[in-house]
């Protein structure tokens, strides 16, 4: 291999990571949502149960209808019910958002009542829809859902697996 041949292939590996790195898009608080229509993401459909904060999680996501889509998540660990989400994805004036409210175990809410936790919807690629703060990937079966996060001052991604599973 010729040192123009390994060069080249290190920048690819480089671009590559600089990518896998960006996986997770952001908007400034002042841009509005991206225009998208709730049918580009009909693939996001169905029942999906895997891992991720270090438990059991399962997603539920209806078809698209009325410009929405409702899902509802849950995470369990070692068997107890730690925390649910009602997930709303809805496509208002050709501009997509998914707003999130999450509950404990009791079902007290952690948003205050009018108060939702809101992605604004950056854009699609395939299967592939990137909303400010969270990715959702679907190859075949499998759904990958990285979301960024920030405790106590520290950025990181978590990374949720999913399948797909037959109700």
């Amino acid at each position: 291999m010729t040192n123009k041949s390994v060069l080249l292939l290190l920048l690819v590996f480089l671009f590559s990571i600089k990518g896998n790195a960006q996986e997770v898009l952001h908007l400034d608080q002042a841009q509005p949502a991206g225009n998208g229509s709730i049918q580009e993401l009909d693939w996001l459909a169905g029942y999906w149960i895997g891992t991720g904060l270090g438990g059991d999680c399962e997603e539920l996501w209806l078809p698209p209808m009325d410009n929405s889509m409702i899902g509802t998540f849950r995470f369990i660990m070692e068997g107890e019910l730690i925390f649910s989400e009602y997930m709303h994805m809805i496509e208002e004036d050709g501009r997509l958002s998914l707003k999130i409210k999450h509950f404990n175990r009791d079902l007290t809410a952690w948003e205050e009542k009018e108060d939702w936790t809101v992605f604004k919807f950056i854009k699609t690629e395939g299967q592939t829809a990137y909303f400010s703060g969270i990715t959702f990937h679907r190859a075949g079966d499998e759904l990958m859902i990285r979301l960024a996060m920030t405790n106590e001052g520290k950025k990181s991604t978590e990374e949720f697996r999913l399948k797909r599973k037959d109700l």
